[in-house]
């Protein structure tokens, strides 16, 4: 009788990703010279571990890569090897190894054996006590995590400008635009380096009615003249790595090979010298095993089994109660009213305390978000020269694993901005009277329904006069503006907006916080800052607890009716017609306390026939959403409640300003309102969004 091992499959690469998460964790709080041996053997037992499973399901790479690498653990929790610094350091390369290399094989892609065999002759080379010699040469290969060659003639002659320049073929994935890059910055950084010819290439653009404005479907050919070295060719596209096809060669190497009669092996021997791909280990995959990914990422949760047992006992209710209720339909009578009124009262708390456990089932700590930045936050301080500790606190506060999974990467660039721009060098701690390390604190916990999730640095704090003056000199800000405080720091998130008078890889080309802000709306949440100079900033984001139930309030416009999220409504008012103005190319305004909000006549974004067009007649509900306040000019509030939410992209297409749907009580469909989006669509019929500081 033969076992079909293919179904434990799954189960095998969710466990040898734990154990990793444990390996790189557990690396991280080993010191050099340490001689913990309960550490030690964690990482030793996660290792032994995933190189058993490997051999067991015929991942012979896996196995053997994992081999050497558990060599060398049995030697060190022997005492038979000292902990260095070094070999942390590989130990830590080769977790990102592994961690590949089983993501490859579950998504059924090839792997990268040029980089598997780098790490691989260091840890040969650490066994065998030479190190120095190979790492060397590894330091520069994987400066950014990016296979390269390790033969020095290689490396020396792909790095060196021949003189004529550098052909730049770029190609963005179709999502590119959606992680806050933007070719039209690249172009002019390259145009810095010297004369650029660039040519198109549209042949991927869908028909113009199928076209997502915030995909991406065109490449680029670039030309370049100019000295330049690679690594600054490299420089300008660092933060595409990942997102993009890039292939960078020398311009004489291309004149060569259309004007000479150079023999096909010298050719691809001279190509394969010098034509250099930057792609980081699995990108060139990347777009096509997204989705097979994404999928395999969601395919299972771990649950408590005391959570499992609570569902259990409320469906035993559940059908206790649809019994009751059967019986009483089978005979009823009008003096039976007062018994089935007690039956349905009782079906709707069994529904709704099972809805709640169900809920429970899909609730994960957020751990499983803070996780990779302990890591990151060593990689990020040894590259910028800085004593930076990190504490987590609340990590076990629950969330949605949905919610988690998306947080994710808006949380990476949060804190890589306070590890850059934040937190200072040891020597500026000290000269302002700081300790030389500084604290990067993520903190979690619940608070009315919501998670609340803060990022603190006690660093040197936003710099209100530096934002201020570069955003009038981008023209961001009207020079006669005057802005409060938490205006001007609110402006960072502002697309394209960056002080940093370096750029570096870590942050300072005028991307991300913008896409952070969309990324956290998008998820019904909200983000804000507030900093102190000299003393470090904190940003806080609010998120709702799931994205499958939305508390929300209905409203009516004309015949329709929508729902507008709670966490986006300030108050409800009926304003008088003295309230109610009209701004030269600002449109329709009201006066609410010090300022003037803008209104959005919500019939006629909709098309829908109101039932009065007097405004005195209909309410405004005024909502926040962009840092920016509106009133939401409708005929009626109709009442709150909580509403299952249906992705109305997944199932029909995605409209602009509307986030969702959801099937009422009395079966009909409600849109769910998306309040940024509905600003947007405002600004775009020009009727600007603007808050209006009152100058009487």
């Amino acid at each position: 009788m033969s076992i079909d091992m293919s179904q434990f499959l799954q189960t095998f690469y969710e466990e040898s990703f734990e154990g990793l998460e444990i390996m790189e964790s557990s690396l991280l709080n080993l010191d050099p010279g340490s001689t913990d041996e309960e550490v030690i053997n964690t990482i030793f037992r996660a290792a032994h571990s995933i190189k058993g499973g490997s051999a067991t399901f015929g991942l012979s790479e896996v196995a053997s890569f994992t081999h050497v690498l558990e060599t060398l653990l049995d030697e060190m929790r022997d005492g038979r090897r000292e902990v260095t610094g070094e070999a942390v350091n590989l130990l830590l390369q080769s977790v990102d190894v592994l961690r590949e290399m089983l993501t490859a094989k579950r998504d059924d892609q090839d792997l990268d054996q040029q980089r598997i065999d780098e790490v691989h002759q260091q840890l040969e080379a650490l066994l065998n006590g030479n190190l120095q010699t190979d790492a060397g040469a590894a330091d520069k290969s994987a400066g950014d995590g990016e296979s390269a060659s390790t033969g020095t003639t290689s490396q020396s002659s792909s790095s060196q400008n021949t003189g004529g320049g550098w052909k730049i073929v770029f190609r963005p994935f179709t999502d590119m635009f959606r992680s806050g890059n933007d070719p039209v910055r690249m172009f002019r950084e390259l145009q810095d380096l010297g004369e650029i010819k660039v040519k198109v290439d549209s042949s991927r653009l869908p028909e113009f009615a199928d076209l997502d404005p915030e995909e991406s479907h065109c490449g680029w050919t670039i030309e370049l003249s100019s000295d330049a070295q690679l690594n600054a060719v490299e420089e300008v596209f660092a933060w595409v790595d990942g997102d993009c096809e890039l292939e960078i060669s020398p311009l004489t190497l291309q004149s060569e090979k259309s004007g000479s009669s150079v023999s096909n092996e010298t050719e691809d021997a001279v190509a394969g010298e010098l034509v250099v791909e930057r792609r980081k280990s699995g990108d060139r995959r990347k777009e096509d095993r997204r989705s097979s990914s994404s999928a395999a990422e969601t395919a299972s949760i771990r649950v408590g089994i005391d959570k499992v047992d609570a569902v259990i006992n409320l469906v035993g209710e559940l059908v206790i109660t649809q019994s009751m209720l059967s019986t009483l339909g089978e005979d009823f009578r009008m003096d039976m009213v007062q018994k089935l009124a007690e039956g349905l009262g009782q079906l709707e708390r069994n529904t709704r305390e099972l809805q709640e456990e169900v809920m429970r089932m899909r609730m994960l700590p957020i751990s499983f978000a803070f996780n990779r930045f302990p890591r990151m936050v060593h990689d990020v301080s040894q590259n910028l020269s800085k004593n930076i500790e990190l504490k987590m606190i609340g990590e076990q506060t629950e969330l949605d694993k949905t919610v988690i999974e998306k947080i994710g990467d808006p949380l990476v660039h949060l804190v890589r901005n306070s590890l850059d721009h934040g937190i200072e060098t040891p020597e500026e701690r000290v000269a302002a009277g700081k300790p030389e390390m500084g604290t990067l604190t993520l903190n979690a916990y619940h608070k009315g329904g919501n998670i609340i999730i803060e990022v603190q640095d006690d660093g040197r704090g936003l710099n209100t006069e530096k934002i201020l003056a570069k955003a009038r000199e981008k023209g961001l800000v009207e020079p006669d503006a005057q802005l409060t405080t938490s205006q001007i720091h609110n402006l960072i998130f502002l697309p394209g907006f960056s002080t940093a008078d370096v750029v570096s890889d870590v942050s300072g080309r005028g991307v991300g916080m913008d896409v952070v802000r969309r990324n956290i709306q998008s998820l019904g949440g909200t983000v804000d800052i507030l900093s102190e100079t000299g003393k470090g900033s904190t940003i806080t984001v609010r998120l709702p607890l799931t994205l499958a139930i939305l508390d929300g309030q209905t409203v009516a416009v004309g015949n329709e009716v929508y729902i507008v999220p709670l966490v986006s409504i300030i108050e409800s008012m009926q304003v008088k017609a003295d309230m109610v103005g009209y701004v030269a190319g600002k449109g329709e305004v009201f006066s609410l306390r010090d300022e003037y909000l803008p209104v959005i006549r919500m019939y006629e974004i909709f098309g829908a026939e109101a039932r009065t067009t007097e405004i005195t007649e209909g309410l405004l509900v005024v909502v926040e959403g962009d840092g920016k306040k509106v009133g939401l000019f409708v005929d009626e509030l109709q009442g709150q409640q909580q509403v299952v939410i249906k992705s109305l992209e997944a199932n029909y297409k995605k409209i602009e300003g509307i986030s969702g749907a959801t099937i009422l009580g009395d079966g009909s469909v409600a849109l769910i309102l998306d309040v940024p989006g509905l600003m947007r669509i405002a600004s775009q019929r020009g009727r600007g969004v603007h808050d209006l500081k009152r100058t009487a």
